[in-house]
């Protein structure tokens, strides 16, 4: 669940260079600050467009920080509770 963006890369270089080299994706893209799961933990993830995937599912978000950015899912979205950029 996407609650914040960048309009292109904002993270350290650090953690950009930590990535592996062919697989770094291009800094003139939006970047995502989105709401993870995965089967053993959530967390929070820093993802380029290019590698947004998209959940047509339906299913709600089971995403323990959910409440803190997002109020309770209505019409098949959950509103934001603030704005961050």
């Amino acid at each position: 669940m996407i609650f914040d963006v960048d309009p292109e890369f904002s993270n350290s270089d650090e953690w950009y260079e930590a990535l592996p080299e062919d697989s770094r994706p291009a800094k003139e893209q939006p970047f995502y600050h989105l709401l993870a799961e995965n089967e053993q933990s959530y967390y929070v993830a820093y993802v380029s467009e290019q590698n947004l995937i998209a959940d047509y599912s339906g299913e709600p978000v089971d995403h323990p920080d959910l409440p803190d950015l997002f109020g309770p899912l209505q019409d098949g979205h959950y509103p934001l509770h603030f704005q961050l950029n």
